[in-house]
């Protein structure tokens, strides 16, 4: 009778459970104090009422209690298949969020590796893109500067034993799980390089990689990013694909040497960008805002919060143009908006997605599982709506819409074609960092280590060393991964 217990439990702390942690990761200046636990009687709504009516009222809700835990106990029971508490469960708090909107989430145990990683932007790793590729485990690409790119990973490589075990047959979720670890471990990876059939091994160290979201349009010859587009016009280039806690740091960093190179124009790319963190959308902005409110919350639980552009480290006194479309939301809607409204750069593409929900993650579980609960929405600078609604028109205020005269709405084909250019761009064919014989030994040979980087591959590995803070932040992402 686990159930009737819990609701005891529920009914000699009433409504305790409902008090909201304060947002993960909001700064504490910014932090609002958290919700006063409510007593039977003083929920939201119940102003206005007799001592007799809210009495009632209550009885109501805990008589609905009982139903849910008579529900629970008599599945578990007798249900035709046994099922674990922890599906029933969890099957029916998703069931209540279900109810909110398709923002608001349970992440489960075995859910909540895979969504900090799309966070925070950072994970324990070696730094390789992986697929299954005709029943085989293929690097797709080692992420520059990153332990396998050191150690001469190559696109097209062949996994063929993890630790010693075979690939053969295994699924790519297995292939994360048993390549992701914890910084200072090693894992032994053994190789064939089509159509060469010779095998090679090499002991990689694991470090916390950071994931690149700041990205250009080619590489150099040293497999870095060059953000200047047109070097003859001085017209740079940035793509951002998602908003994450080093989003802005990296853009600081390319803006930097775009400046060196006197940028004279710059288009900022946003398409297909999910969205990401709050705090990481505003930063960006602020880059290139001297001044002028960014973007404003409000919630029913919260008061209205409202951040301002500062003077300080913003890039000014060129043109700019900001590239969405329908898969640009949330953050991506915030920069846009943004810059739209206080007329620093013309809007190019088509209408946005329309999100324009903020969500607070917080921890269940001591950060074994957690809630993503819609706590408030945004307005951008001009006071207007962002978010569509399920009953929005095409005619309605929603999402950032491009500057007149500057809509190009791609076909399906041919917005196809981009996304597989981009994919291909975005893909290391040649490792300039090592030679592919050096930092590897032909199988049953042990290992030398990893060949020594160069000075500015050292530099630029060091910056996934650094541990993620522990702390979360506020949201606005359309999904946990892209």
């Amino acid at each position: 009778m686990v159930y009737r217990a819990l609701l005891a439990a529920l009914m000699l702390a009433p409504f305790g459970w409902f008090g909201l942690a304060p947002a993960l990761g909001e700064e504490p200046k910014q932090a609002s104090p958290p919700a006063a636990k409510q007593l039977p009687g003083e929920r939201e709504g119940a102003a206005g009422l007799s001592k007799k009516e809210r009495l009632e009222e209550d009885a109501e809700y805990y008589e609905m209690f009982k139903v849910l835990a008579d529900t629970m106990d008599q599945v578990e029971r007798n249900y035709v298949k046994d099922i674990s508490r922890r599906e029933l469960m969890e099957a029916a708090i998703r069931g209540v969020l279900e109810k909110l909107d398709p923002y608001s989430n349970y992440i489960s145990p075995d859910e909540i590796s895979r969504f900090k990683t799309a966070v925070e932007n950072q994970f324990g790793g070696i730094g390789i893109q992986i697929d299954v590729r005709h029943g085989r485990l293929t690097v797709v690409s080692p992420l520059v500067g990153s332990p396998a790119y050191r150690a001469g990973l190559q696109s097209g490589d062949v996994i063929v034993e993890i630790d010693g075990a075979s690939s053969v047959d295994i699924d790519r979720d297995e292939a994360v799980r048993r390549l992701k670890g914890e910084a200072g471990t090693s894992v032994e990876i053994t190789l064939v390089h089509p159509p060469k059939s010779e095998r090679r091994t090499v002991k990689i160290e694991r470090e916390i990689i950071h994931i690149e979201t700041v990205l250009g349009d080619r590489r150099d010859d040293h497999d870095r990013w060059d953000f200047m587009f047109d070097h003859q016009k001085k017209i740079g280039y940035i793509r951002i694909v998602s908003f994450g806690r080093d989003t802005f740091r990296d853009l600081r960093e390319a803006m930097k040497e775009l400046d060196k190179q006197h940028l004279r124009g710059l288009v900022l790319d946003l398409r297909f960008n999910p969205g990401g963190l709050l705090a990481s959308a505003i930063e960006v902005a602020d880059l290139f805002l001297s001044e002028g409110e960014i973007v404003s919350t409000a919630g029913r639980n919260s008061p209205k919060r409202s951040w301002s552009a500062r003077k300080p480290e913003t890039y000014e006194g060129f043109p700019m143009v900001v590239l969405v479309n329908r898969y640009s939301a949330s953050a991506s809607e915030i920069v846009s908006a943004a810059l739209q409204d206080h007329k620093r750069a013309l809007v190019i593409g088509e209408r946005t997605w329309g999100k324009g929900s903020v969500q607070n993650v917080i921890e269940l579980q001591d950060g074994k599982s957690a809630l993503k609960l819609t706590t408030a929405s945004y307005r951008r600078p001009s006071g207007h709506n962002i978010h569509r609604f399920p009953d929005s028109k095409e005619s309605d205020v929603w999402g950032v819409m491009p500057d007149a005269g500057y809509e190009i709405k791609l076909p399906d084909a041919e917005l196809g074609r981009l996304v597989a250019d981009r994919h291909d761009r975005d893909i290391l064919l040649i490792n300039h960092s090592v030679p592919q014989a050096e930092g590897a030994k032909a199988d049953g040979e042990k290992p030398s280590g990893e060949a020594k980087p160069s000075a500015e591959e050292s530099d630029a590995s060091q910056a996934g060393k650094a541990k993620p803070d522990a702390a979360k932040k506020e949201t606005t992402d359309t999904g946990e991964t892209k």
